[in-house]
């Protein structure tokens, strides 16, 4: 499904409303194993087994790994970028920033994508519709996580911050995996995640006692749901994206992932969309829709 090698629009969008779903749940999945599971070792484990999955991937594909050096160091770089640089420095920042204010800082890529590919990289075309979409997103999300949160700007400014650099590494890494188009989605999600698995389990033995855990069947659980679907099958669908959406196309799905979270407290614990939430999740679609328009004659900003 996610390796067709001729993009249609719908289905593109499709994948990223999947992509949102994805990594919105995800929220809840950590939520049920990280009582249990340290956060570093937790997410040494869903990286380890993301890497098993994604491995499978590409041997049912007979994909092969990169023989050169600098297709490993470019991997290294999207790696930090893409999982454990971005994770560790938003992990930091929310235990000192609320969630809601998080979320919304959090959501901030598509706008560091535009301005970074405006001002330096140039690697794809910006438009004035494409920043009005950034901000529409921004500003839906805002609605839809609730304006009071903005209160707690300018309290606790390094958490904050933090939470503002893990959206950064997130946006820089949409516009440096652009680098790794030679490669497959599965091969460059497969080898992103070795990299990861590299780096943290020395730093879970280091920090963390991981050999004397014993997680109970409900963490193991969301541990494993956490893995396969919000991390290996969902950098299947991320780097497939950038190839088709390109890099502020895919950031936008930072936009749904609130509606994501509306929409599944609606479905399964009773919650109703109140009137700003509402106008919220028409910003954020319409925001995507305009960052992700494809004009037939765009001027260069």
């Amino acid at each position: 499904m996610v390796l067709s090698t001729t993009p249609k629009p719908a289905f593109e969008f499709a994948l990223l409303g999947v992509l949102a779903l994805l990594w919105g749940s995800s929220y809840l999945f950590l939520k049920l194993a990280v009582t249990e599971i340290p956060p570093i070792t937790l997410i040494a484990c869903r990286v380890s087994i993301a890497a098993v999955f994604l491995m499978g991937v590409m041997a049912w594909r007979r994909d092969q790994f990169p023989r050169d050096a600098q297709s490993w160091r470019k991997l290294f770089i999207q790696s930090f970028f893409n999982s454990f640089g971005a994770w560790v420095v938003l992990a930091w920042g929310q235990q000192f920033v609320d969630s809601g204010l998080a979320s919304v800082l959090n959501s901030t890529s598509p706008i560091f994508v535009f301005f970074i590919t405006l001002l330096i990289t140039r690697h794809e075309p910006t438009n004035p519709l494409r920043f009005i979409g950034a901000v529409l997103g921004l500003c839906g999300v805002v609605l839809i996580i609730g304006v009071d949160v903005l209160a707690g700007l300018g309290q606790q400014v390094a958490g904050q911050l933090a939470a503002l650099m893990g959206a950064f590494l997130y946006g820089i890494a949409a516009i440096y995996g652009k680098r790794l188009s030679h490669l497959s989605a599965p091969v460059t999600a497969t080898c992103t995640m070795i990299w990861a698995v590299v780096v943290l389990w020395p730093l879970a033995f280091i920090l963390e006692n991981p050999t004397e855990l014993r997680p109970p069947p409900q963490a193991i659980g969301a541990t494993l749901m956490l893995s396969v679907f919000c991390t290996g099958f969902a950098l299947l669908i991320y780097f497939r994206l950038l190839k088709t959406l390109g890099s502020m196309g895919v950031a936008s799905q930072a936009y749904l992932r609130a509606g994501v979270g509306v929409m599944l407290g609606v479905m399964f614990l009773g919650e109703t969309i109140t009137p700003m939430v509402g106008v919220g999740l028409i910003l954020v679609l319409l925001g995507i829709i305009a960052i992700n328009l494809r004009p037939k004659q765009r001027t260069q900003l």
